[in-house]
């Protein structure tokens, strides 16, 4: 018959181990939580650390974005500004031009002006005709040496062949002297300065007899 002394020990030594078991058992899940609990916190720093990297590599990105934009937007304005500046000046030139580009001609003109008062006062007591006639030759020629000097020229005509750019026909007379198309009388001079014709000439062209 077995001892109920050695069985008691027997069962207490095993009740002893299964408690050892459970122990053991709970320790190591409540480790393995600590460790869970661990990682999951590791993983929420690092997440959060990436969100605020992700936060600062945007501002940088736009940073430099709105500095960009700021110096093209000022030099927008300060080109707008010069231009604006420019258009103001060039219409005052223009002005002026427009106001005082006959200056130099009218101060050379101003000449032929005291020559004209000079023939005046000088034939009012003259009875000689051709002194009149010299007086007034001088001013003409006073005259036409000024314009020449401003550039204006006389279109050349009689004898020319007809030139409906310099040219105006306002007469046709059939004739065997001269060629057709020619030119045979200048009726009215005709003036450019330049290339720019200013008047043509008045003239009348012949045509076949």
């Amino acid at each position: 018959m077995e001892n109920p002394f050695k069985k008691a020990v027997k069962d207490e030594d095993k009740t002893k181990e299964i408690e050892t078991d459970i122990e053991e058992n709970l320790a190591s899940q409540e480790n393995s939580k600590e460790n869970s609990d661990g990682e999951n916190q590791k993983s929420d720093i690092e997440d959060a650390e990436q969100t605020d990297d992700d936060i600062i590599v945007s501002a940088s990105d736009v940073n430099p974005l709105q500095e960009k934009y700021d110096t093209l937007n000022n030099q927008y304005i300060r080109l707008a500004a010069d231009f604006e500046n420019f258009r103001k000046r060039t219409e005052q030139e223009r002005e002026a031009l427009l106001k005082y580009g006959a200056e130099s001609t009218l101060k050379k003109m101003l000449e032929v002006l005291d020559n004209f008062e000079r023939g005046l006062k000088a034939i009012e007591t003259v009875e000689d005709c051709d002194k009149v006639k010299e007086c007034y030759n001088l001013a003409y020629k006073n005259f036409t040496d000024v314009l020449s000097k401003a550039g204006l020229e006389t279109i050349k005509a009689e004898g020319e062949v007809f030139d409906p750019n310099f040219h105006e026909a306002v007469m046709q007379t059939p004739t065997t002297d001269k060629p057709e198309n020619t030119i045979i009388a200048e009726l009215q001079k005709g003036y450019k300065l330049g290339d720019k014709v200013l008047r043509p000439t008045l003239v009348n062209v012949a045509t076949e007899g």
